[in-house]
């Protein structure tokens, strides 16, 4: 989640702010903290990448450390969306327009909000350059990017969005063609993929499968309908109590699950999607589909491969204890963006949250951080209308559960927290920069036990 997500956002210009005029920018060659400090529109003390997640609650949290007129977030979107909820908007149980903000009232006052988009970065001069050659400096740099989407890494799309019966709840141009593919299906394959690369909530393509075999049964056509989740990974779900309760789900409700198959090309004119065989290479599969759902490969955002905050696959290089920078100290990451071995989820961005502010006070004081980020990551696995498997686990893969019961149950109590609840943590709470993830509450809850 840079999806939750999640997530990536926009913003505009506020009235009379402007960025270093191109005849001024030779000015910055008499420092970073004496000439860029007296320009008040081309020098911040945090200087905030992105408005997801990530973005949005690290400067709510470095305004009240520093001021909201010394932040400032760049941010291409003009809309904020809470990604966690698309799934659900897919499966026709909430409506697209319940995910979406103005970008302008999520953005905490007084920050400053700078609607571009970065081109470069140069954390060797303490700056970063956006469209039009502006350029920004800092003292503190915050990257929190988000991960993107390459469609058109798969054959035919994505143009084959253009045709019924093909849909993605990864994106917000698609994910309302998710529930209208699922609202006409008659008979044949029910098709749901996993990529072969990394993605942003890893449950998400299979939360929608049970979703529609839900929806399916509810209307009578589960009879005539073969689900079908083809995932590249070798396993359902990467940690084994999780995996194991799924796969109950797989059998008693007759799913198939395809492993190491990988989606290389859609023929939406013919209803066709091709798979190779990954343990095969080079060898395909032809499946007619009457609904196909496709989760997109993922990548680094385009500026940060090959550059010097990116490690070799592009993924900002960040201590993946403390989130600061491996070789530049006053840079830090966080989110999607990031090569911090755990899932990608709004919820692991919620924990970054809490320890990324306190690395960053005691950077500030020239003092070596000491909160550690365990990994932190969780996915409320959506398996019907009313139940979830509330899977939550460390850098290890080990469960981190917060309640005192068994989460690998489907419970009803957690949908109404996955479908109800955290929309209103993320929108009041974690944007707000107050929500640092479930370990006070998880503390609380095993101290009751004793």
């Amino acid at each position: 989640m840079s999806a939750i997500g999640a997530a990536s956002s926009c913003f505009c210009l506020r009235p009379g702010v402007w960025l270093l005029k191109p005849g001024m920018q030779k000015m910055s060659s008499f420092g970073l903290h004496t000439a860029a400090r007296c320009a008040a529109k081309d020098y911040y003390e945090v200087l905030v990448l992105g408005g997801g997640a990530g973005g949005i609650a690290m400067s709510a949290r470095m305004k009240r450390k520093v001021g909201a007129a010394n932040v400032a977030v760049v941010e291409p979107s003009k809309t904020h969306y809470y990604q966690p909820l698309w799934t659900l908007v897919g499966g026709g149980a909430k409506q697209l327009a319940a995910s979406a903000r103005p970008m302008g009232s999520v953005m905490p006052k007084g920050v400053e909000w700078i609607k571009s988009r970065v081109t470069a970065l140069d954390p060797d001069k303490n700056c970063v350059w956006l469209e039009n050659d502006m350029k920004v400096s800092y003292k503190y740099l915050i990257i929190a990017l988000g991960i993107s989407l390459h469609y058109e890494k798969i054959k035919g799309l994505p143009e084959g969005f253009n045709h019924p019966k093909i849909g993605s709840n990864y994106s917000a141009q698609t994910v309302e063609k998710t529930w209208k593919a699922l609202q006409d299906f008659k008979e044949g394959n029910a098709i749901f993929t996993f990529p072969n690369t990394p993605v942003k909530c890893a449950g998400a393509p299979q939360k929608i499968m049970y979703l529609s075999d839900a929806y399916l049964r509810k209307t009578g056509k589960r009879s005539k309908a073969n689900i079908m989740f083809n995932t590249s990974l070798g396993v359902i779900f990467a940690v084994k109590k999780y995996a194991d309760a799924l796969l109950e789900v797989v059998k008693e409700r007759d799913l198939a699950v395809n492993y190491k198959r990988n989606l290389i090309e859609v023929r939406a004119d013919k209803q066709e999607a091709v798979f190779e065989n990954l343990d095969k290479p080079g060898v395909t599969e032809v499946h007619q589909y009457e609904m196909l759902h496709v989760t997109p490969p993922m990548g680094p955002p385009a500026v940060l491969i090959k550059s010097p905050v990116s490690d070799e696959s592009g993924w900002v290089d960040v201590d993946k204890e403390t989130l600061q920078h491996k070789k530049y100290p006053n840079v830090f990451g966080i989110g999607d963006c990031t090569n911090l071995p755990t899932s990608k989820t709004a919820a692991a961005v919620a924990a970054q949250s809490g320890v990324l502010d306190k690395t960053i006070s005691l950077v500030m004081k020239n003092e070596l951080p000491v909160k550690k980020y365990d990994g932190y990551t969780s996915c409320p696995l959506v398996t019907g209308y009313n139940k979830v498997i509330l899977a939550e686990f460390d850098y290890n893969g080990q469960p981190l559960e917060t309640f005192p019961i068994d989460q690998s149950k489907e419970r009803a109590t957690m949908y109404h927290m996955k479908a109800d609840m955290m929309p209103l943590l993320y929108w009041n709470a974690l944007l707000k920069g107050y929500w640092g993830g479930p370990a006070p509450v998880r503390k609380l809850m095993h101290l009751g036990l004793k």
